[in-house]
């Protein structure tokens, strides 16, 4: 198997059968460039893992790549006009020679009671690799190169660190690290839970800033 990352959480597999794209978000460079795709795969419908304004025309320049989303993704793509399948926690099934299997379902917590989204992994060839999507899902399976999550507001380094034990690949390839050097999006989230009357303000570098 070779592996291309895009960025973020997008990657290209070539299987030897197959060549599948996973996560083709905003955050991500390059992938539109792509050809001879046989899938592209969402994991869930965040923007950094959905890119609705590149998508359509990727999926064009792919005519015979099978669109394939997860449950809380259906409502964005059906807006885009495209075909596409949908994949729940427990599907199987086949890219070409290529095995796909769906596991499991929920988003990791963001932040106390905030409303949860649907996020699925897929383990493609029984455990060649797998993307877990925006989760620590462990999965049954043994697992031989894991896509892990490196950066995120809902994820802080000893987590990530405990989900690799957890794992335990024989390669962990890190993904999922564009809001490291994109603090904006922390930013969103300090700006959406502040308490009332409380403002966060960004201070440019180098600038004096009244308060």
């Amino acid at each position: 198997m070779r592996i291309v990352h895009f960025g973020h959480s997008c990657v290209l597999l070539e299987t030897g059968h197959s060549r599948i794209l996973i996560d083709p978000g905003t955050f991500s460079a390059g992938f539109e460039k792509e050809r001879e795709l046989d899938a592209v795969l969402i994991t869930h419908q965040h923007f950094d893992h959905l890119d609705t304004e590149r998508l359509p025309a990727l999926l064009a320049a792919n005519p015979d790549a099978k669109l394939i989303v997860d449950p809380g993704s259906v409502e964005t793509v059906e807006k885009l006009g495209v075909v596409f399948q949908v994949a729940k926690p427990g599907d199987a099934f086949g890219i070409g020679e290529t095995a796909l299997n769906v596991v499991g379902g929920d988003h990791a917590a963001i932040y106390g009671d905030f409303p949860g989204i649907p996020n699925v992994g897929y383990i493609v060839d029984h455990g060649a690799f797998y993307h877990p999507g925006d989760s620590f899902f462990v999965p049954e399976q043994k697992i031989d190169v894991l896509g892990l999550p490196t950066g995120a507001p809902w994820l802080k380094l000893g987590e990530a660190i405990d989900y690799l034990r957890a794992v335990a690949p024989r390669l962990a390839v890190p993904i999922h690290e564009a809001v490291l050097s994109r603090p904006g999006m922390h930013y969103g989230m300090f700006t959406n839970f502040a308490p009332d009357g409380t403002e966060v303000k960004v201070l440019d570098p180098g600038e004096l800033t009244k308060l």
